[in-house]
This record gives C-alpha cells, sequence and structure tokens, in this order.
C-alpha cells in the first residue's frame, strides 16, 4: 500500500507498505483523506525529534475496516475521524478526563508498519500518511457519513487544538478580547473558537497579508499585517489600548510568546500553540506578570477527542462550525512534495492529502 515516510535523510512516498491486523482493543483504518500540519513537516525539519523511520501523518479520518477483539463502539464500515490521543484510559489523569496528560499517550511510538523486512513507527499513534492505518479504538471517533472526509480529516488536530485551546483551556467568555498571532490552520480554527465563544474583539495578526480575507471569514473583526507594521504590539494596542483578555501564539517563535505575553491586559492570559524547537527559551518581564496574568500551555487543545470531535462534527453539520473552508486545497498522495512546499511558503491555509 501507498504511504509517505521520513528515514531521517528524505521523505519518499512508497507503495510497498504493510501494516498488520489490529490486536486487542485496536482498530484498522482505510484512510481517506489527511491533512497536512506543520508538525509533520517539523518531524522532517528536526524541530519535534521522533524515531524514524517513521510513517508521517496524524490528522485523518476515513472508513473502518477491521476491529480487534474489545471493540465495540466502531465497526465495518463505519466513517471515523482520527484521534492522536492513544490514552490509556484507565489512570488516574484519564479518570479525571484529562486525557491529553495521559502518560501513555506521551512519546510511545509504536511500530504496526513494515516495509521489505524493517519495522516503522507510526507518528502521533496514527500515522495518517497511509492507505491503511491501525489505531488504539480510543482514537476512533465514529462520524456522520455525509462529512466528506476532506472537511472531517481536519477535525482530529487543527480543529481540535485551536478550537479547544479556546474554549477548554483559555476558557473564553463572551464579549472578552482575543489576540490571534498566527492565521494558519491552527490559528484560524483559533479564530473560529473565539467566534464560538462570543468574543467581542477578535484580531488576527500575521506577516503574510493574503491572509486577512481567510482570518475575517472565520471570524476576526481586525487584520494586522505584521509585515507592514514596525512594531507590532503597538498596533494591537491601538485596538485595544489596555491590552487583550486572551492571547494565542501560533506560530512556534519565542520572539512572538514574548508579544503574546506583552499584549495581555490584567488577569489576561496567554496560550501557546505552536511547537518551537525543543531547546527553545522564551523571556518576558516577570513584573508584569503580578497583574494576575497567566502563561498557559496547551497540548491537543486539552481536550477529550470522544467527545469534542463528535461535537465539532455535530456543529459542523448543524452549519456552526467551519470546515470546508478550511480545505485549501487537495491532493493525491503522490503529491506529497508539492503539498509540503506549498504549506512551507504559505500558500494554503490546510492541504490535504487525498488515497
Amino acid at each position: 500500500m501507498r504511504g509517505v515516510i521520513f528515514d531521517g535523510r528524505r521523505t519518499r512516498v512508497v507503495d510497498d507498505l504493510e501494516v498488520r491486523d489490529p490486536g486487542p482493543g485496536e482498530v484498522l483504518v482505510g484512510v481517506r483523506a489527511a491533512g497536512l500540519c506543520h508538525s509533520d513537516l517539523s518531524v522532517v525539519d528536526g524541530t519535534i525529534p521522533f524515531p524514524v523511520p517513521v510513517v508521517l501523518g496524524h490528522e485523518g479520518a476515513g472508513v473502518v475496516e477491521a476491529v480487534g477483539p474489545g471493540v465495540a463502539h466502531v465497526g465495518p464500515g463505519d466513517h471515523v475521524a482520527l484521534s492522536t490521543l492513544a490514552n490509556c484510559g484507565a489512570c488516574a489523569d484519564c479518570d479525571r478526563g484529562r486525557p491529553t496528560m495521559c502518560r501513555a499517550a506521551i512519546g510511545r511510538p509504536g511500530r504496526p508498519f513494515s516495509r521489505a523486512g524493517e519495522r516503522l513507527h507510526n507518528f502521533a499513534s496514527n500515522s495518517a500518511f497511509a492507505e491503511r492505518t491501525v489505531v488504539k479504538a480510543v482514537q476512533a471517533v465514529k462520524i456522520h457519513p455525509e462529512i466528506p472526509f476532506t472537511s472531517a480529516a481536519l477535525i482530529g488536530c487543527g480543529v481540535l487544538t485551536g478550537v479547544g485551546a479556546v474554549l477548554n483551556r483559555a476558557g473564553t467568555g463572551r464579549g472578552e478580547s482575543v489576540v490571534v498571532i498566527g492565521a494558519g490552520g491552527i490559528g484560524l480554527n483559533v479564530i473560529q473558537g473565539a467566534r464560538m465563544a462570543g468574543a467581542l474583539t477578535i484580531v488576527a495578526v500575521d506577516a503574510n497579508p493574503e491572509k486577512e480575507a481567510a482570518a475575517r471569514q472565520f471570524g476576526a473583526t481586525h487584520f494586522i499585517d505584521a509585515s507592514a507594521a514596525p512594531d507590532t504590539v503597538a498596533a494591537v494596542r491601538r485596538i485595544l489600548p489596555t491590552g487583550a483578555d486572551h492571547t494565542f501564539e501560533c506560530v512556534g517563535r519565542t520572539e512572538l510568546i514574548r508579544q503574546a505575553v506583552d499584549l495581555l491586559d490584567r488577569g489576561g492570559r496567554a496560550v501557546l500553540l505552536g511547537v518551537p524547537p525543543a531547546d527553545a527559551e522564551a523571556s518576558f518581564r516577570v513584573s508584569s506578570m503580578y497583574l494576575d496574568k497567566s502563561i498557559l500551555g496547551c497540548r491537543y487543545g486539552s481536550s477529550r477527542p470522544q467527545r469534542d470531535i463528535a461535537l465539532y462534527a455535530e456543529l459542523y453539520r448543524a452549519g456552526r462550525l467551519m470546515l470546508d473552508e478550511l480545505v485549501s486545497r487537495s491532493y493525491p498522495v503522490e503529491d506529497f512534495a508539492k503539498a509540503a512546499d506549498d504549506a512551507r511558503h504559505g500558500r494554503v491555509a490546510r492541504g490535504v492529502l487525498t488515497f
């Protein structure tokens, strides 16, 4: 079968991958579509250290082909969106409704794939850049079959992370102000999450002026072109003189993390969503934090995927969540190199690979 692999030196589309049958508590999914997220590219450029060789991809949707013993919530023929969260369901964090903190779900890749006798790792317990993948049952969330696979694929990472950061982590409320630094795939979902939460002022900041139309479509009330503004903080403060209730850094650059902190009003919360290099360090003025400001990390939108993916799928069907508009372009998996180049250069909000 076809898939996208990274061997530590280069990325290739191959056609001789194999995947094992599902075991107890596992699901075999025929992938139909998979979003290309910057996290996949971060594995390739070394920003996210990961063992190789690895089958890439972590944002997908498809059809259940087989289930292992003990799986009852999905069956062959069901349409599913995939989560990257292979949480155990039994530890103290899972029991408290915090599956993103489950230690079994962090940094323990399996190796269900093989190629020419060599076993390959799966990325983010998922590997959606393959025609078929094996995931834990908890990662397969049943969705209505009328949802297009290209749109459904995006729920499991970009939507879950961006919208979840607003609703679950920041707790943004009606009438509050929000600044979103970076209007890519994650940023657009933060913007629409803020709109759904009832934020009154939503300022999008990006160095690419071509992203303004999409940012406003998703709910931004203002857009600042960081490439044309000599002082981004000053530009935002002309709109929000006392600062923002919530800021979201969606790029992963330490100087922008500093901006996110500097733009907070009293009692404000800065939520970090971008992924800088693992050894990156950021700084801020400590004295400013005594005005009840907070800096919050956020993993995977602080989500509960079985609940949240299903909810977002139904909000889409009700016309209250935008998914189709996130898909800038679809590519056959063989065009992975083109899709990756478009993503790196900001030509797409989200490119989607199809099988």
